[in-house]
């Protein structure tokens, strides 16, 4: 897909990925609407891009709030005359607990802001991109979206439902000129912690130091989805670490679910 020329919507647009892929869609000649739930991380993002700040604009909301998402294509049609592709970056992780221990106001959080908000997203934007000479729709899964992560069992499981959905789409969209692409994280360096409204506990902390897996510049990965997205290519795996345990996953599920709870349950509490 050319980027110059088209509009995108970007959701989690303030900050870490979300952020560096707005700052790279305007710097390859697109505009822009950033959605997000503070309005100041975007307003850090727009000064960010300097003069092509002016090419964007700032939406705050809740993407789990589906009255709200459903009115988002006429506003961003108002501001920029048109919409081309959406990317639905933003999302959040849960406590680090074993399920037994999660409550269930922290599931329906996470399952509301990574599934539903991605599925109102596209179920709101599809009908205005299938009108277009071309659109594109990219919905971030992640590394935790194909392999089991102790402790974050929910968030995994709602970016599975992201996987399937985006696959499910790929295939009753491959006769229309809307492409898709889901992307799978591995390590990024984000603040996707804070954003989920949780505190870093100190043996997490001294797990992140220790491990010989270096974590992903938000700006490499936004990069590489991007490519991605300019290629319709209908999978990435976003670091080498998400491109090893896939390679692992789909030889050994066994041996690689078994890896990662050995070097991973020293984050649970």
């Amino acid at each position: 897909m050319q980027v110059k020329g088209k509009t995108f919507v970007v959701t989690g647009g303030g900050s870490g990925i979300g952020r560096e892929m707005v700052l790279l869609l305007l710097g390859k000649g697109a505009k822009v609407a950033m959605l997000d739930i503070h309005e100041d991380t975007m307003k850090e993002t727009r000064e960010l891009a300097g003069e092509l700040g002016k090419n964007t604009s700032l939406h705050v909301i809740n993407i789990a709030d589906k009255i709200v998402v459903e009115a988002l294509p006429e506003q961003v049609i108002a501001k920029h005359g048109q919409v081309d592709g959406i990317i639905n970056n933003a999302g959040i992780i849960q406590p680090f607990v074993r399920v037994n221990d999660l409550d269930y106001d922290a599931i329906d959080r996470v399952m509301k802001v990574n599934f539903y908000g991605t599925l109102y997203m596209v179920k709101s934007f599809l009908p205005f991109l299938l009108k277009r000479p071309e659109a594109h729709i990219v919905n971030v899964s992640s590394m935790g979206g194909f392999i089991p992560v102790p402790g974050q069992s929910i968030y995994g499981a709602s970016k599975a439902a992201v996987k399937l959905l985006t696959e499910g789409l790929s295939s009753e969209l491959v006769d229309t000129k809307v492409h898709v692409t889901v992307a799978f994280p591995g390590a990024v360096s984000t603040n996707i912690t804070d954003n989920s409204g949780l505190k870093i506990i100190p043996k997490m902390e001294e797990k992140g130091k220790s491990s010989k897996i270096k974590s992903l510049p938000a700006s490499e990965a936004a990069r590489i989805i991007i490519e991605a997205m300019e290629k319709n290519k209908v999978r990435v795996f976003v670091g080498n670490d998400s491109k090893t345990l896939n390679l692992f996953y789909s030889l050994s599920p066994g041996f690689a679910t078994n890896l990662i709870a050995k070097n991973m349950k020293s984050l649970l509490k």
